[in-house]
């Protein structure tokens, strides 16, 4: 079974938020003495680079501008949406913690510098955290510090572990998969004293086989490419929103705007602007 969702014609944000604005209305409030309700689907949407693409970038649709994120984070605040991570997700799920009325989970995928630099303080405003997929291959060398790193830890973002080196997983020997989900997780947790909890498949590609070796890496859960809200009862499949360049906040009823040539599960290439895939 793939997890590849590569539809161009994949509905995007304008579309999918209003709708996820009447599909997540409040739960009726239930009495103090009793656990929470559980919120059975959240959206949860996916970044890439918060930036504006260079003129040769080769997939520009992972860029989404500065001014369009900011204009995303004050739409859904205004409609009345709160971020949280996957682990208050997971917490209500199984805990029954409480959620916020509209729960809604920011992730941005790889790790880029501009979501240090632009989405960190943008969030950070309205004391929403997010979560980063880090690929460990991109620390340094035109992608995330550790110091970047660090600022959206203190700020209450969570890490999920985004492989080492960003392959087909569906390709790799048991030793090689071992090493790409079992062996990142163990690289972040070391490097930065936290623990991580979520995986996410690198361009959404994933089989049985992929999944069972994250579920044998103690993960609670791992977050795909494909379409749609995630949900309890399939923790190793969260479905996701994802939002691309243009998507903007405008008109939400209309049509999504047309795709890219490229494929929606492409990363881009490695450069100093921190477009590293």
């Amino acid at each position: 079974m793939s997890g590849r969702s590569d539809d161009p014609r994949m509905p995007t944000f304008p579309a999918v938020v209003t709708a996820l604005a009447l599909l997540l209305t409040p739960v009726p409030a239930e009495p103090a003495s009793r656990a929470a309700p559980v919120v059975r689907e959240v959206p949860v949407l996916m970044y890439h680079v918060i930036a504006d693409p260079p003129a040769d970038a080769a997939w520009p649709h992972l860029f989404v501008s500065p001014r369009e994120f900011a204009a995303q984070v004050s739409w859904l605040a205004e409609h009345g949406f709160t971020a949280v991570t996957l682990s208050d997700v997971w917490r209500n799920w199984h805990d029954r913690e409480p959620l916020p009325a509209r729960p809604i989970v920011f992730t941005f995928d790889d790790g880029y510098p501009s979501v240090a630099r632009t989405a960190l303080p943008l969030l950070a405003a309205r004391t929403w955290p997010a979560v980063l997929n880090l690929k460990v291959g991109n620390l340094g060398d035109g992608g995330m510090t550790d110091g970047q790193v660090r600022r959206l830890l203190a700020a209450g973002w969570e890490l999920g572990a985004h492989t080492i080196s960003h392959p087909d997983l569906t390709t790799l020997d048991d030793a090689g998969l071992d090493r790409e989900v079992a062996g990142s997780r163990a690289a972040i947790e070391r490097r930065f004293g936290v623990a991580v909890e979520f995986f996410c498949y690198p361009s959404g590609r994933y089989n049985e086989r992929v999944i069972a070796a994250v579920e044998r890496a103690g993960y609670r859960g791992a977050t795909t490419t494909d379409f749609g809200l995630a949900t309890v009862g399939d923790p190793f499949r969260l479905k996701r929103v994802r939002v691309s360049r243009g998507d903007g906040v405008g008109v939400f009823a209309s049509a999504p705007p047309a795709r890219t040539g490229a494929s929606p599960d492409s990363a881009p290439r490695a450069r100093a602007s921190g477009s590293r895939g």
